[in-house]
C-alpha cells in the first residue's frame, strides 16, 4: 500500500499528499514536524484527528506538503457529518485550534487549495480552520468567512513556585483559592481507565447543568490512550467523593486544561478553584512553563472566569471556506436557535442526557 495518495503537484516539485494514517513511520515524521513548530498545539497533531475518527467516526485526513523527503507543511482534519449540524471538513474537530502549519505562506496556500480540492471531491460544502496559518489571499477572497471577534485565547507563564503562583492571581480570585485550600480537598492525577470514568461522570453532569449535550465517552478514552503521557486527568475529591475534574494536554512546555467541570457541590467547595491552582503546580513539577487556559467565547462566563484569574484575552481568528454561504454551520450553543433546547436540556435526568447527548454532540465537531 502506498504511504501517500497524491493530491496536487505544484512549482519546485512540491507535492501535497494525503498521508496513510496506518503508516506509523510517516505519521511519526509528520508529528515530529508539527512538534518542531512553536505555534503548534495538541489539536494539530495526527493523534488528535485519529482519536476523533476512532471515537466519533469522523474520517481523519492528514495532508502533508513535501519537497522530496522533506516535510514543508501539514494539516490534520476530520470530515464531520451530522444530520443536525451539517457537513464540514474541520481542523480540528472538537478542538479550539488547529489548521495549517507550514514553513511559509506559499506552502500554506498550496495546502489550503489541496484541502479544498479534497472537500469538493467528497461533496462537502465547507471547510473550517480554527487556527494555524491563514494564507494571505484568504483575507481578500469572497469565498472565505473570517471570524475575528468571537473567540479569545488565554495563556500566561507559570510562576517559579507555589507562593508566587498564588500571588500572581488577582486579589479577589486569590481569596477564593485560599478558601479552597482550607476545604479538606484532595487531588489525584493520572489517566487510567478509572480516572477517565470518574472524569466523564463529573464532566457529563457539568455540561448537562449548562444545557449542553455531552461528547461520547469514547472520545475521552481515545484521547487518553493515544496521547499517553502528553495527557492526564486531575480530579479533586472531598471526603473521597470526586467533585471536580479536568483532562489536560501537554505540548512543548505548555499545559492546556481542556475538558473540565464540577458537580453541583463543587461550587460551594470552590473545587474548581482548587483544581486549576493544583494543575498549575503540577504542570510546573512536570517542567511546563506556560499555562494555556484555552479559548472562550467573548463575554461568556468562561471568558470572565479566566480574566478573573489574571489572564489577558488574545483575539483569535477562525476561517471558513464555503461553496455556498448557506452551508456555514451554526454550532454555537449560545445561538438563539438553540435557546429552547438549552433550557430544557438542563432539566433532563442524567441517564437520559448521557444516553441522548453523545449522538447529538459528536455532530458538533
Amino acid at each position: 500500500m502506498a504511504s501517500f495518495t497524491p493530491l496536487k503537484n505544484v512549482a519546485m516539485k512540491i507535492s501535497v499528499n494525503i498521508a496513510d494514517i496506518s503508516d506509523e513511520a510517516i505519521i511519526a515524521k509528520i508529528d515530529q514536524f508539527i512538534m518542531s513548530k512553536p505555534n503548534s498545539g495538541p489539536f494539530h497533531r495526527p493523534k488528535w484527528a485519529v482519536a476523533v475518527e476512532q471515537s466519533c467516526g469522523h474520517r481523519a485526513y492528514i495532508l502533508v506538503a513535501q519537497l522530496g523527503e522533506e516535510i514543508l507543511g501539514a494539516l490534520c482534519m476530520n470530515h464531520v457529518s451530522s444530520p443536525l449540524f451539517g457537513s464540514a471538513m474541520v481542523a480540528s474537530a472538537f478542538g479550539v485550534d488547529g489548521g495549517i502549519l507550514a514553513n511559509d505562506d506559499i506552502v500554506a496556500g498550496e495546502i489550503a487549495d489541496a484541502a479544498w480540492a479534497l472537500v469538493q471531491k467528497l461533496g462537502c460544502l465547507s471547510m473550517e480552520f480554527r487556527g494555524g496559518i491563514f494564507p494571505k489571499d484568504i483575507v481578500v477572497r469572497d469565498d472565505w468567512v473570517l471570524d475575528k471577534d468571537k473567540h479569545a485565547g488565554f495563556s500566561r507563564p507559570i510562576m517559579a513556585n507555589e507562593e508566587a503562583e498564588l500571588l500572581a492571581i488577582p486579589r479577589k480570585q486569590r481569596a477564593e483559592v485560599r478558601k479552597a485550600l482550607k476545604n479538606n480537598l484532595n487531588v489525584k492525577i493520572g489517566n487510567d481507565a478509572k480516572m477517565v470514568q470518574e472524569h466523564y461522570t463529573i464532566y457529563a453532569q457539568s455540561v448537562r447543568n449548562l444545557g449542553t449535550p455531552v461528547f461520547p465517552q469514547k472520545l475521552f478514552v481515545k484521547m487518553a490512550d493515544l496521547f499517553g503521557d502528553d495527557c492526564d486527568i486531575l480530579t479533586v475529591y472531598h471526603d473521597e467523593m470526586p467533585v471536580a475534574s479536568v483532562l489536560s494536554f501537554y505540548h512543548n512546555g505548555a499545559v492546556m486544561p481542556y475538558w473540565g467541570g464540577g458537580i453541583y457541590a463543587a461550587r460551594g467547595l470552590r473545587a474548581n478553584d482548587m483544581m486549576y491552582f493544583a494543575l498549575m503546580n503540577h504542570a510546573r513539577n512536570r517542567g511546563c512553563s506556560i499555562f494555556d487556559f484555552g479559548r472562550s467565547k467573548v463575554d461568556s462566563g468562561a471568558y470572565a472566569f479566566k480574566k478573573n484569574w489574571g489572564f489577558d484575552p488574545l483575539p483569535l481568528t477562525y476561517a471558513t471556506k464555503l461553496a455556498d454561504i448557506r452551508a456555514k454551520r451554526d454550532v454555537n450553543p449560545n445561538s438563539g436557535k438553540y435557546a429552547l433546547m438549552v433550557k430544557y436540556w438542563k432539566k433532563l435526568p442524567m441517564p437520559v442526557a448521557n444516553f441522548i447527548g453523545p449522538f447529538i454532540a459528536k455532530g458538533l465537531g
